[in-house]
């Protein structure tokens, strides 16, 4: 058998490919649109990818299914519940895609690589699984392709929008209903492989290690503890990270369909350029710089987020789906930062400024500097006095906020900080923080662009509760 996992982190994002080397015949899940080492890999070993499926319509990313079909003529299948703008082969609850033999084949028994699906229903209707054996017969399966249903960890969440029309509540009842009569139901031996790691929003404590066992999942993962059906949706269904704005834009162009991905590098502009761009047609300027070179020197008005960061999830959390993009990145780095864009469907990159640092040094009118305080001099000042007026936000997600923030805080998770700014005063002055001090300074630049004059963020985060 053929089993290979592509794990990509800046996404916490997992793919497989798996094969019968004897036939040759494969399939591909939960590819990502940049699709280049799966044909790459699969020809190496001799293998033709007949078939893409997809363990649920995600959100978090847009998908390679479309762009796969076109490569190498696959059909693409959901599970049953699935309703797509595209065709695709459902895959019913007890089926078997059997590898080892050929299409068509009706004398024998079935031999080789073999997949069992799985209707796990919770994190969205149509979610799936994979049960995967070296051979139909083998009592302990090689392993099985969790998708959003079991992490690491952790379980899906029950409360995406894919899963519009039922309460987080009712999925949840379904999460646990799958979890229990159906994966919870295979050996403890064997290994599980879900679709996200450690960073990802569709999970809220999911651990770094990118596999496991039914078993250690059995007796490690919160979630699956002994407690009744009730207990376990209160528990799952509480304080989950905030969503970033463009999930149920993916999640709709990936239920419905989208163009391919254009695989060329963007254009060059002139600073010129860039800002008729942002004039005429509303495009956001997106600086792409590590944050200390962001934050030494940046042109008034552009967004910043560091593709030393989550890039795509933070650019998805600061810019709105359909907004066209100017990248001011790093010579060498326009490329990469576009490729992560596309990979959650943001494609309308008119170009790139070309060597920024040069080019701002020659327009010191038009550049800023950001502000970033102390995590030391920030704790002097505490409690602020409420003569001062200034607004002190946490932008860390609700769970980490509960589990302790700085006095008079106020919790605005960055992915919910574009829709919810109009609740913050502009006339006056503002302090943002979080763990690391990446986000923080995201949301700074955020700001800035909508008119905040006197904003200011913790430089290398404030880890709260505070040490003892």
């Amino acid at each position: 058998m053929h089993f290979a996992q592509y794990y990509l982190d800046c996404l916490s994002q997992a793919s497989y490919l798996i094969g019968d080397q004897n036939t040759g015949r494969a399939v591909l899940v939960d590819p990502r649109r940049d699709i280049g080492a799966y044909l790459a890999d699969a020809e190496a070993a001799g293998l033709r990818i007949e078939l893409v499926i997809e363990t649920h319509i995600h959100a978090d990313f847009l998908s390679g299914h479309l762009e796969v079909a076109r490569a190498t003529g696959a059909e693409i299948a959901f599970g049953a519940a699935a309703e797509t703008g595209f065709p695709i082969r459902r895959l019913r609850d007890g089926e078997r895609i059997c590898l080892g033999t050929e299409p068509g084949t009706t004398t024998g028994a079935e031999t080789g690589v073999t997949l069992t699906v799985l209707a796990t229903p919770g994190h969205t209707l149509e979610s799936l699984c994979l049960v995967v054996r070296e051979n139909p017969d083998d009592a302990t399966p090689f392993g099985v392709l969790t998708g959003d249903t079991l992490f690491v960890g952790d379980v899906g969440r029950p409360d995406l929008l894919s899963a519009a029309g039922h309460t987080p509540q009712d999925m949840a009842a379904r999460l646990h209903r799958s979890l229990h009569t159906q994966l919870l139901t295979l050996p403890d031996a064997t290994r599980i492989f879900p679709a996200h790691g450690a960073g990802s929003a569709c999970g809220r404590s999911i651990s770094t290690e990118t596999s496991s066992t039914i078993g250690d999942q059995r007796r490690l993962n919160y979630a699956l503890q002994p407690m009744t059906q009730d207990a376990f949706v209160r528990l799952v269904t509480a304080e989950q990270p905030t969503a970033p704005g463009y999930f149920a834009h993916d999640a709709a162009l990936n239920r419905d369909g989208h163009p391919l991905r254009d695989p060329a590098p963007p254009a060059p502009l002139t600073l010129a350029e860039a800002l008729t761009a942002r004039d005429r047609q509303g495009a956001a300027l997106l600086d792409c710089r590590p944050a200390a070179d962001y934050a030494r020197a940046h042109l008034a008005g552009s967004l910043h987020v560091g593709l030393d960061t989550r890039f795509a999830e933070y650019a998805g959390s600061v810019v709105a789906p359909g907004t066209p993009i100017v990248l001011l990145a790093a010579p060498g780095t326009e490329h990469e930062a576009r490729l992560r864009l596309a990979r959650i469907g943001y494609d309308q990159v008119l170009g790139h400024l070309p060597d920024p640092a040069a080019v701002l040094a020659g327009v010191p009118e038009r550049t800023r500097r950001s502000t970033r305080l102390r995590l030391a001099d920030l704790l002097e000042r505490l409690p602020l006095d409420p003569a001062d007026g200034v607004q002190l936000i946490d932008v860390r997600n609700p769970a980490e906020y509960a589990a302790g923030a700085l006095p008079g805080a106020r919790n605005i998770p960055l992915a919910a900080l574009l829709d919810r700014i109009d609740e913050l005063d502009p006339a006056r002055p503002v302090v943002l923080y979080c763990r690391s001090g990446n986000r923080s300074v995201i949301a700074a630049a955020l700001l800035e662009a909508h008119g905040f004059d006197d904003v200011s963020d913790v430089s290398g985060g404030c880890p709260v509760p505070l040490p003892a």
